[in-house]
């Protein structure tokens, strides 16, 4: 390593993912200025001291325990899910086409508010947005196992 990488790169520790750059809680030599001026401020990535990382691990396997857990409840649920009917109202034309497709992420707060699961937009299969009035069958793939609930989309006036 010749001097002039060593003063103009810095290592860090990215806090988020930032688009292009780095995901969250990865290691990664950027720009010195970028991370000074930029990624540090906004508390996007912090200096990647071996304190740091270890912290960071830490938080990471934390994170992963939590939701290890939180995929093992939704699993022993998915049962209840098969028999539930979700309905949401949307605004749509006369012809029953909606003005906006539904996407997952419009559908987690909806089955959160009626079923009271933590769904992920990962463990929903969803392979283009819905854009009909009516019934769908949505599937959801949590941990292997699939099941698939009914939601029926209908016109808002």
């Amino acid at each position: 390593m010749n001097l002039k990488t060593y003063i103009t790169n810095m290592k860090v520790l990215f806090l988020e993912n930032v688009a292009k750059k780095g995901r969250k809680y990865e290691v990664k030599e950027v720009a010195s200025g970028y991370a000074r001026n930029f990624l540090i401020p906004q508390k996007l990535a912090e200096l990647a001291t071996d304190k740091s990382i270890t912290r960071v691990d830490k938080l990471r396997k934390q994170q992963e325990a939590e939701r290890k857990i939180q995929d093992d409840l939704l699993i022993k649920n998915l049962s209840d899910l098969k028999e539930v009917t979700i309905t949401m109202t949307e605004k749509a034309n006369d012809k029953g086409h909606l003005f906006a497709g539904i996407h997952k992420e419009e559908l987690i707060p909806v089955i959160k508010e009626q079923t009271q699961l933590d769904v992920d937009t990962e463990h929903i299969i969803l392979e283009h947005p819905i854009k009909e009035v009516g019934e769908h069958q949505i599937e959801i793939l949590v941990g292997g196992k699939k099941t698939m609930f009914k939601l029926v989309v209908e016109a808002k006036n």
